[in-house]
């Protein structure tokens, strides 16, 4: 008898196990480059799909900064241990395309996952970035930005200046340093990612090309053209505000950020994701502005151009992995998981439904300037100067670029023999890209 129960026991316990072993959730792996509040909102988007359903189950894990992650994935998948989903930022995008079996297009993954999926529910200007020109979307848009002005309206007033004075151009608001460096401010105009902001999205605005063949959209063989007279103007211009004194350097990415946030500086070109910063720690009243531009380039202004990252879906997985991964992605594109991301963030909504929602919902009407980005991205159709870069080992020429932008900042160098010298430096990385990639 109990020989019996014991076999009883057995073949109950073996029958447990394996219909746990079969119903097991199918686990995918989510590397990404956020920490501190972008980290917890993703976490809590991570947290928000697994509990919706128990077919599948998202592990998200941190990877370091852009670069580092992108290096991280890269490595992985050589070693043939790639995560599934790979958070790539914008500048990535050409080396991702490139990578030869590396990627499962997007498009393709959600087809076969039989995923929801509209490519025209996306913003046309995050769209355009991250597809063919036969229309087919290769990543997924995840935490897209543009440029904006942050307007300090405390230190305008301290100067004399009237807070609500125009400040859609370039020429006005040098206008406004003179006079805030007459008062003894320290810190006029300051900027976070002087080459995103002054140089890439600084050509898209004013329809001229940063490179050709359409930014390095229609060939591989692109040369760099962001030398150009109105860049050089714009990059001397601010050299001179430097030398004077209404332009502060601090740094390359987004030092200048807890400057302004300090209140010590007036104005502040940035991106629209900074919001949630300056909201936080501001202790003074601050207004989001267009970002600004040259009144004698004609055409001007056009449309921005995105920053932030897109979701790479990696190569050498099973069908049911990709399954997984065509459901997540669906998830975080939906309206409410979006207009969240939004207004919690400062990212554009990546959908039109996601807009709506936000707009619906009285947002806008509550934090006034947090739909400037939108406008500003959406309110001309993009041009090829102005949808966006796609050029090949990206992250070392804005190396370059900085370099030379920091030569002039010194006063060391012109505008233009640093621009030129970027250009042919630059040029050199293209070559050996297009060289790698025939």
């Amino acid at each position: 008898m109990k020989l019996k129960n014991l076999l009883l026991a057995s073949v109950v316990g073996a029958t447990t196990m394996w219909t746990s072993a079969a119903f097991a959730a199918t686990e995918i792996q989510w590397w990404h480059a956020f920490t501190g509040r972008l980290g917890e909102l993703l976490g809590e988007q991570v947290e928000k799909f697994n509990a919706s359903q128990s077919d599948y189950k998202v592990i998200a894990s941190h990877k370091g900064n852009y670069s580092e992650t992108l290096n991280a994935g890269i490595a992985a998948f050589r070693a043939k241990e790639q995560p599934h989903i790979l958070m790539v930022f914008e500048v990535g995008t050409a080396t991702m395309m490139a990578a030869k079996g590396a990627i499962k297009p997007v498009h393709e993954v959600m087809a076969e996952g039989g995923a929801k999926f509209d490519p025209d529910a996306y913003l046309a200007a995050v769209k355009g970035y991250y597809t063919t020109p036969a229309g087919e979307m290769l990543s997924i848009p995840y935490n897209s930005s543009t440029p904006v002005l942050y307007v300090n309206r405390d230190a305008l007033q301290g100067a004399g200046l009237d807070p609500n004075m125009d400040l859609t151009t370039w020429d006005k608001v040098g206008g406004a340093l003179d006079k805030l460096k007459a008062a003894g401010h320290k810190c006029p105009l300051t900027t976070a990612w002087q080459s995103w902001v002054h140089l890439e999205n600084f050509s898209a605005y004013h329809d001229i090309p940063f490179a050709t063949e359409e930014n390095g959209f229609s060939a591989l063989n692109t040369e760099l053209a962001f030398n150009g007279p109105t860049q050089v103007k714009h990059i001397q211009t601010m050299g001179n505000w430097a030398k004077d004194g209404k332009f502060f350097y601090a740094g390359r990415r987004n030092e200048g950020g807890a400057n302004f946030r300090a209140g010590e500086c007036a104005f502040f070109t940035e991106s629209s994701a900074g919001y949630a910063g300056v909201k936080k720690e501001a202790q003074f009243e601050f207004e989001i502005r267009p970002l600004p531009y040259w009144s004698d380039v004609p055409g001007a202004p056009r449309n921005t151009i995105i920053g932030g990252s897109s979701l790479w879906v990696m190569a050498g997985h099973e069908a049911e992995e990709y399954k997984a991964a065509a459901a997540f992605l669906s998830f975080l594109s939906t309206s409410d998981i979006q207009a969240n991301w939004h207004q919690n963030t400062g990212y554009l909504p990546i959908t039109m439904a996601a807009y709506d929602q936000t707009k619906a919902e009285g947002f806008y009407e509550k934090n006034p300037g947090t739909d400037i980005a939108i406008i500003q991205m959406t309110g001309k159709e993009p041009s090829a100067n102005s949808k966006g870069l796609r050029l090949g080992s990206f992250d070392q020429i804005r190396g370059i670029i900085d370099e030379e932008l920091e030569a002039v900042w010194s006063g060391n160098k012109s505008a233009q023999a640093a621009l030129d010298s970027a250009v042919e430096r630059g040029n050199k990385l293209l070559r050996r890209f297009e060289q790698a990639n025939r």
